[in-house]
């Protein structure tokens, strides 16, 4: 409290003692025979408490008991109530032991202010610990669900990735087995048609030498006929001249003719079929050859990728067991983690009044007190100051 603060209140309770005092002047002046026989069996409990309040502390130590009391009432205190009742009991009988109930009633006082104090420095520093202890579980708790989070999306990627290019491996193999079927076939079909060739070419070639020989042969021969034919023609008006000679063999020059061109014509037909067989034997040596290349570069293309691809998804799968490992592991802390973490709650928040209500309603309780503190402490100014005067037996003689 400020100065005026304090002297506002010396001067409000120096005014409540001065106008009890006149009260019980005037009681004790005009009323002493009418108390007499109206509460002679009631005095010690109720006119009593007032004959009591002899001095400034009396008062004080009544404010005192009073705000206590309304403090344990405002906030459900036991502490408090308790209290209240050692400083009533104090104030009853602590004079009759011997005791200076104004000194007992302070160090009450001074007590459980201590104790509330000890109570919210512990409290305080639980509830420190409970903060520093909240924030680095959930931090952790939250980097490792992170953590999981993209463990689990990089493992779930991987894993896409390594089923997709494992099907594109077989995809790949299916390709280059169809390919080399394929090759295999056209390698049979190509072997079976350079036979046929070589088999074709030889009888044509064959049937050409002899066509042409056998040429020769009745060309050398029909055509001396031939011109001997002529000769007798040139000369048949001489013969009928002359007289009959004996019949002799003669060459069948037409016919030979006749078979020569029919030799002609299978020659050339022959040299025709050779000139087709050798023509469709190089377009199809040259489609075999060309189609052949293109097997072989989309072969070694489909290899290298089945090489690449398989070799891409051992990588992944190595990378996946490792991620899984990790995801395992970071599961693992992560549990540990939450099981913490439900403990701390447990400790920390799972109770029926918070911290900043407890620390609320200590605060008022110790301010309660060191109000009601600072009441006897003010009296005990007065007293050591001497200025308690008519205060002090300001309700007469006993």
């Amino acid at each position: 409290q400020s100065a005026a603060d304090h002297e506002a209140t010396m001067k409000a309770r120096a005014e409540e003692l001065k106008v009890i005092a006149e009260a019980k002047k005037i009681l004790m002046e005009t009323t002493s025979g009418a108390v007499d026989q109206t509460y002679s069996l009631l005095q010690k409990q109720g006119i009593q408490t007032v004959s009591h309040l002899h001095t400034g502390a009396d008062l004080a130590n009544v404010e005192v008991l009073t705000l206590i009391k309304k403090l344990a009432r405002e906030h459900h205190s036991a502490a408090l109530a308790q209290l209240a009742s050692r400083i009533g009991a104090v104030l009853r009988f602590g004079s009759t032991a011997g005791q200076d109930p104004f000194a007992k009633v302070k160090e009450l006082i001074q007590g459980l202010i201590a104790k509330l104090q000890a109570e919210a420095g512990s409290e305080a520093t639980e509830k420190a610990y409970c903060d520093e202890q909240m924030a680095k579980t959930e931090e952790k708790k939250g980097e490792l669900e992170y953590d999981i989070s993209k463990l689990t999306a990089k493992l779930d990627q991987s894993i896409s990735k390594s089923a997709s290019l494992k099907s594109e491996v077989k995809e790949l193999q299916a390709a280059l087995a169809a390919l080399a079927k394929q090759q295999a076939e056209m390698d049979k079909i190509r072997q079976e048609t350079h036979s046929e060739y070589v088999e074709a070419k030889a009888d044509l070639e064959a049937g050409l030498t002899g066509v042409r020989k056998a040429l020769g042969v009745l060309r050398e021969y029909y055509g001396s006929a031939a011109a001997a034919m002529l000769q007798s023609n040139s000369n048949l008006g001489d013969d009928m001249k002359q007289p009959a000679m004996p019949e002799a063999h003669e060459k069948a020059a037409g016919a030979g003719t006749s078979i020569i061109g029919i030799l002609e014509v299978v020659e050339s037909d022959f040299a025709k079929s050779l000139a087709a067989e050798e023509t469709a034997e190089d377009d199809a040596a040259d489609e075999y050859d060309k189609i052949s290349q293109e097997n072989k570069v989309t072969k070694t293309l489909k290899e290298q990728d089945v090489k690449y691809k398989t070799a891409e998804a051992k990588s992944l799968d190595k990378a996946i067991s490792e991620l899984t490992s990790d995801r395992e592991t970071a599961d693992a802390e992560l549990s540990a983690v939450l099981d913490y973490y439900s403990k701390i709650k447990e400790r920390c928040i799972a109770k029926p009044e918070t911290y900043e209500q407890r620390a609320a309603r200590r605060e008022a309780e110790i301010a309660g007190l060191k109000e009601a503190l600072s009441i006897l402490e003010d009296e005990t100014v007065f007293m050591q100051r001497g200025k308690h005067g008519a205060r002090s037996h300001f309700l007469g003689l006993h």
